[in-house]
C-alpha cells in the first residue's frame, strides 16, 4: 500500500561506519571538519543555533533543534522553499558506528529537491567517510 500523497517524503541514508561516535560527532558538530565533507558553515553545537550551509548553488538556513552528544543531532534545513529537518542517529556497533540521517518534510509537490536530496545524501555520505578515513 503506498503513502497517501500529503504525507511529507523523507529521504533516509544508513551506513555501518568504522569508527568511534566520538569521531564521527567530531565530523558532523566542528565547522572546521564539517566544511571537509559538507559545506562551508558557521555552525555550533548549541540548542537554538542558527547557523547557515554555503555551496555554490546557495544558502541553507539551520537552526538545532536537538543535540545529544554522540548520538543524535537534529536541524532545520530551509532552502529553496524546503522546509525540513535533518537528523544524525549514531549508534555504536561492535566495529564502529552505524550512522543515521534522516531528511524530513518533502512535500509532494517538491520532487526536484526530492530526488536532489535522494542523490545528494549518497555523496555527501561517501565524502564523510573518505574524510574519517584520512582524519586522525
Amino acid at each position: 500500500m503506498s503513502e497517501p500523497a500529503t504525507e511529507p517524503l523523507s529521504v533516509i541514508v544508513e551506513r555501518e561506519i568504522p569508527h568511534p561516535p566520538e569521531k564521527i560527532w567530531r565530523a558532523l558538530t566542528q565547522p572546521h571538519l564539517i566544511e571537509e565533507w559538507l559545506m562551508k558553515n558557521d555552525f555550533k553545537p548549541a540548542m537554538n543555533h542558527r547557523f547557515n550551509l554555503r555551496a555554490d548553488w546557495g544558502t541553507v538556513d539551520c537552526q538545532v533543534l536537538a543535540i545529544e552528544p554522540n548520538k543524535t543531532l537534529s536541524y532545520t534545513w530551509g532552502a529553496l522553499g524546503l522546509e525540513s529537518v535533518v537528523t544524525w542517529t549514531l549508534t555504536p556497533t561492535r566495529t564502529g558506528t552505524h550512522l543515521r540521517m534522516q531528511q524530513l518534510g518533502f512535500r509532494p509537490d517538491q520532487k526536484q529537491a526530492y530526488q536532489g536530496a535522494k542523490f545528494g545524501w549518497p555523496r555527501f555520505f561517501a565524502n564523510l567517510e573518505q574524510f574519517l578515513a584520512r582524519a586522525d
